[in-house]
């Protein structure tokens, strides 16, 4: 007893509200607004240009077939899981783990996780705020070459042929017109009675067909990035100042939508969940009718079997299960902890699982319509049509509205589109961030407007953070934080909730609180996933992406590939580490604190701070009295009988009372 007192004092306990003036937790005000937020958060750029992404780097079909199989495996029970302890404990983060006092760094490294997310991922809104912000104008600004930022490979493939070229195709005895790769200029083949005839024209520039980009990549790169050579420091060089505006206006929008809290954010959510499918199926029907658009999507859709044989196809599609979905990050906990206790989150899980898998494969559609175009004008392969990375969706969106009638408008509402999907995932994850340390420091910020002025210090800091990746080396570090601290990492956290829930806390007795918040039971296949399939794909997919790992590099077309130096990828490192370390660090802390014993151990698989309403029956009977019928910190509709007999008050479930509880 004693040694759980001093655990209790160690200050990272929970912290209870005592005073009046502290503001209450709150709740979703409508049953969809959880719906919509997890489309909100989940359905957003992830799923518009990572998903394509990796289905362009995977060879187009092949992926989609690991991708589906993983989520039915790992994708669907983790993120039930995550929502429904966020709901059943009521709060986020680090107490939310205190179902499993042992793993309890959890909420710890989630938090990290999804602050290092929310430093690169609104910089992309930055980036479309950009676009958004140059489509202004009569023509848009990546349509043609010609303006200073295009260099001499610029090529306009969609410009008409020239006089020049037409006369020459025309002569008698044509064979072929070609580009020295030397002089760059044009020179012709001609087969006149069996003799073939080589004629040179100095006065013709040209730009030969292995050098040439599109003025949409040349934008890209030269205009909005002014991308250098590298990470190294003599490379990253000044801020872009226009960048650097874009990405605090970005800041500022979301501290304006989230500094009221949920109230506030689950009423925009309406319009930045739902808007944007009206705008991705006007794209699509527009993209289908350009010439290539067929070859594009057989690519995207046959898959090369081969490619399954490639562990890296496995571990890309597990991870962006993982990012499409935003497990492992904390928010889904946080999600799930403003619902009422019986929300029939397990309806609404199912029906996000659609959603979200159904936008990421819809997306692929609008983006190989117009790859496959591309790949037609330009005459190379759709494999080689467009640099990978984030910038995809930069080229290849860009490239799609430019071919619209009345492009400007059609541009503004696509950039618009983007910011809309992307904002509702960067707020909720900040969000993610915030729930976690007002719930545990409740005393301190949920007093007057210190939660706001908390949030406002959280979003300055991500904005410097983020000034590092709208430098001219910003990319590089983007692509840093993206590879490192989003990705694999994700996996080791996600196994430990498996862990922690299924075989320490009891996924019987879960499934029994489930039924408790729900009034069914849910389907068997949760608990054979949460307990065997889940731990083991993450396990294997982690496994894969160590023994597959590649250096981080970066590929821009015409260039060679640029790897990251080794300092570089130690920092990258770092920032995993320094997330992932929390798990095995508060085990060994509470034991060095606690001293390793029975009690210990038994103290340390032994949920803390459950209340009447989160007892089962079994449960309950082992408990003293005055924890049986723990008094309520407010009044609601939830009336639990035992509560109601003993005391005739009410107890509001989706509020934590004042007593800390040691089961």
């Amino acid at each position: 007893m004693g040694k759980e007192k001093e655990a209790s004092g160690t200050g990272l306990e929970i912290q209870e509200e005592h005073d009046k003036d502290i503001k209450q937790r709150e709740t979703w005000t409508n049953k969809i607004d959880f719906l919509l937020a997890c489309i909100g958060f989940s359905v957003g750029l992830g799923n518009v240009w990572r998903f394509p992404y990796l289905c362009y780097k995977n060879g187009g079909g092949a992926f989609l077939i690991p991708y589906f199989l993983l989520v039915i495996i790992g994708g669907v029970p983790l993120f039930f899981l995550e929502c429904a302890v966020g709901q059943f404990m009521g709060v986020s983060g680090f107490r939310a783990w205190a179902i499993c006092p042992l793993f309890q760094g959890i909420g710890i490294s989630s938090t990290i996780v999804v602050f290092f997310l929310n430093c690169y991922y609104n910089v992309i809104l930055c980036w479309s705020f950009y676009y958004m912000f140059s489509s202004f104008a009569l023509e848009l600004p990546w349509t043609s070459c010609g303006k200073w930022w295009n260099s001499e490979n610029c090529y306009d493939f969609d410009q008409a042929q020239s006089p020049f070229v037409t006369n020459v195709t025309n002569t008698a005895g044509f064979s072929k017109l070609l580009c020295s790769n030397s002089t760059r200029t044009y020179f012709a083949l001609f087969n006149e009675s069996g003799v073939v005839r080589n004629e040179s024209y100095p006065n013709q520039t040209c730009v030969p067909n292995h050098l040439r980009l599109d003025s949409v990549q040349e934008f890209w790169e030269n205009k909005v990035l002014n991308i250098s050579d590298g990470i190294e420091m003599e490379n990253m060089g000044e801020i872009k100042w226009d960048l650097a505006l874009t990405l605090l206006f970005a800041w500022v929008v979301v501290y304006c939508c989230i500094c009221k809290g949920i109230k506030s954010s689950g009423k925009v959510m309406y319009v930045t969940a739902t808007s944007p499918y009206l705008f991705m199926l006007a794209l699509l029907i527009r993209n289908s009718l350009l010439p290539g658009a067929r070859e594009g999507v057989i690519f995207y859709l046959k898959p090369d079997l081969s490619k399954l044989g490639d562990m890296e196809v496995w571990v890309d599609a597990g991870t962006q299960i993982f990012f499409s979905y935003s497990i492992a990050i904390g928010a889904l906990t946080a999600l799930g902890s403003y619902n009422k206790f019986n929300h029939n989150s397990y309806r609404d899980c199912i029906i996000f699982a659609c959603a979200n898998s159904g936008t990421s494969f819809f997306a692929g559609f609008i983006i190989f319509t117009i790859l496959g175009h591309m790949a037609e004008v330009q005459g190379v392969d759709i494999a080689n049509v467009a640099a990978g990375g984030p910038g995809l969706a930069f080229i290849a969106y860009p490239k799609a509205v430019s071919l619209m009638p009345g492009a400007p408008i059609w541009a503004i509402l696509f950039f618009l589109m983007l910011i809309l999907l992307g904002l509702d995932s960067q707020f909720v994850g900040v969000e993610g961030v915030i729930s976690a340390v007002v719930d545990q420091w409740p005393n301190l910020l949920r007093r007057g407007y210190r939660k706001e002025i908390f949030i406002g210090i959280v979003c300055v800091c991500n904005f410097f953070i983020g000034l590092s990746m709208v430098s001219r080396g910003g990319m590089y570090v983007f692509q840093l934080f993206d590879y490192y601290s989003g990705s694999k990492i994700i996996l080791f956290i996600a196994f430990f909730e498996c862990i922690a829930i299924a075989w320490i806390y009891g996924v019987r007795r879960f499934y029994d609180n489930l039924e408790m918040m729900l009034g069914f039971r849910i389907n068997p296949y949760m608990a054979v996933s949460w307990t065997v399939l889940s731990p083991i794909f993450c396990l294997c997919v982690f496994i894969m992406s160590v023994v597959n790992y590649s250096e981080l590099d970066y590929k821009r077309p015409t260039k060679p590939k640029y790897f990251f130096p080794t300092w570089a990828v130690g920092i990258g490192w770092g920032m995993a580490a320094f997330a992932a370390v929390w798990i095995p660090l508060m085990i060994l802390y509470r034991f060095c604190k606690m001293g390793f014993s029975r009690e210990t151990i038994k103290y340390l698989i032994t949920p803390q701070g459950l209340k009447s309403h989160q007892l089962r029956d079994q449960d309950r009977n082992e408990m003293p009295a005055e924890v049986k019928y723990a008094a309520p910190a407010d009044n609601s509709k939830f009336d639990p009988p035992e509560y109601q007999e003993k005391n005739g008050g009410n107890f509001n479930p989706a509020y934590q009372s004042d007593i800390n509880t040691k089961l």
